[in-house]
């Protein structure tokens, strides 16, 4: 299962990859909202943690450095498969001028600091 999940982790970091090359962010949060959380049951959900774990080795090992966009949206598409409600979530602080993207799951940050809402005022969910 291990190994399944992880080579899922590396093929979405390719898709997203490939989407943010050669298409739009809105192409990314269209897949994003059509993806809905599969039906699982309760004794074959896969941990929050150790699915955010998959992404993150997945980005240590990929070709390039993965920006937050990218992990983030992984990130949601892998929880989403394995059933979780999660949801990207854009942010933007003014001064200095910064943008980040993270994940969320009932909305508590799950791929990133705790403490992103008080850092970044959101601009788009999905």
């Amino acid at each position: 299962m291990r190994i399944v999940t992880q080579l899922q982790a590396y093929a979405t970091l390719i898709k997203i990859d490939f989407m943010m090359r050669s298409k739009s962010l809105e192409s990314i949060f269209h897949l994003i909202r059509g993806r809905a959380p599969a039906k699982t049951s309760r004794g074959s959900v896969v941990p929050i943690a150790e699915l955010c774990h998959m992404i993150d080795l997945a980005c240590v090992f990929y070709v390039k450095p993965v920006l937050c966009l990218q992990r983030s949206a992984a990130t949601v598409l892998l929880l989403r498969r394995y059933g979780w409600r999660a949801e990207m979530v854009i942010g933007a602080q003014m001064i200095p001028f910064k943008s980040h993207a993270w994940a969320e799951v009932d909305q508590k940050v799950v791929n990133d600091k705790p403490y992103m809402h008080e850092i970044y005022g959101e601009l788009h969910r999905c």
